[in-house]
């Protein structure tokens, strides 16, 4: 392939990655409780840092470098997945709840709902 093209899509696996990585942090700071917060986490974990590592890799081209980026790349698959579920089993177990939408809104006052009779859910 001819290097204006491997830059090309470096360029976009970089920019997609750095997307995800923001909007998963703005994720952590804007949602309401632990697991929704895990939620955004895993999507930083996910597509940001596999799309940043990937750009990374084209940059690097074939050789040692690019070999020890699929290892970190590996070291993220493995162990996010494990570090969630034993922060939820950690928050279960302390019986940490979640917060739930009709949670949220009698906190600001609001109603719930109504069905498509009127009634209220």
């Amino acid at each position: 392939m001819s290097a204006l093209l491997i830059d090309a899509m470096s360029l976009l696996c970089i920019l997609a990655g750095s997307f995800f990585t923001i909007a998963g942090a703005i994720g952590l700071v804007r949602m309401p409780d632990l697991f929704t917060r895990m939620h955004a986490a895993s999507v930083i974990d996910t597509l940001g840092v596999s799309l940043l590592i990937v750009g990374m890799m084209l940059q690097a081209g074939a050789g040692l470098v690019s070999l020890k980026l699929i290892f970190v790349l590996a070291l993220f698959f493995l162990t996010g997945p494990v570090v969630t579920h034993a922060l939820a089993q950690a928050a279960l177990h302390e019986r940490v709840e979640p917060l739930l939408a009709e949670d949220r809104r009698a906190a600001r006052g609001q109603a719930p709902p109504a069905d498509s009779e009127g009634a209220p859910a």
